[in-house]
């Protein structure tokens, strides 16, 4: 596994956006998170080593783009760059979570097709709202591999019309830091009914620090919601 974070800096959009990690992190630095530009590892795809090797390996899972939104409008001419190194690097498989669906075709590469082999889309809704207007755009699109991620997960979801064999997997996951709005086990459970009811994965992958469960509030560390989410084996 690799991370590949090609620009720093995004525009707050939605619900989910409201206690962003990245904007967390930056306060602590006094750092404009509104601010984008390239980071120094923008070409780390394609950056080698002394002997002339690929500094990242065939076969890695590259998560990509995790302190921005790969599709936000100020990376617009970025973004060209950056698929041209996914383009050039097929033996690296690219992990790309959105909240911008809906910006997907522009500056799409001009041989994308029906998508690249190499690639994984990820489109998050947090809320109702979200899902009903990103997912059926999300499943129009031309993209081979197709995950979709509530997380933080903010309400109860019904996205049972937008589940078919087109999409690979469902995550979900509560809301970390000290200000994280509450996740209910029941919202999670919803979810995965309706992913076995129609075939699809699915990945309980933290529980966030406020998680409700009979009715009960739990307040979880940060070093144990992904292992309390674990025990729970509930994942398909």
């Amino acid at each position: 596994m690799a991370i590949w974070n090609p620009w720093h800096g995004c525009h707050k959009l939605s619900a989910g956006c409201q206690n962003c990690y990245v904007y967390r992190t930056d306060a602590k630095y006094d750092r404009d998170s509104s601010v984008v530009s390239k980071t120094v590892n923008f070409n780390l795809p394609v950056k080698k080593t002394r002997n002339g090797q690929y500094k990242l390996q065939t076969d890695e899972i590259v998560y990509t783009c995790f302190t921005s939104d790969f599709f936000l409008e100020d990376a617009d001419n970025f973004r060209i760059e950056a698929w041209n190194m996914i383009s050039a690097r097929r033996d690296l498989h690219f992990l790309i979570v959105t909240k911008r669906i809906h910006r997907f075709n522009i500056n799409l590469p001009w041989d994308w097709g029906d998508g690249y082999d190499n690639v994984t889309i990820c489109c998050t809704c947090e809320n109702q709202n979200m899902a009903d207007f990103r997912l059926p755009i999300f499943k129009s699109l031309p993209i081979k591999h197709k995950h979709i991620i509530c997380e933080p997960l903010l309400e109860k979801i019904d996205m049972s019309n937008y589940l078919d064999s087109s999409i690979e997997g469902v995550t979900v996951g509560g809301e970390s830091g000290n200000e994280a709005r509450i996740c209910r086990y029941d919202w999670i459970l919803d979810i995965r009914k309706q992913c076995m009811e129609k075939n699809v994965h699915f990945h309980f992958k933290q529980t966030g620090a406020k998680f409700v469960k009979d009715g009960r509030l739990y307040n979880i560390k940060r070093k144990l919601q992904h292992s309390q989410a674990a025990k729970a084996n509930i994942d398909l």
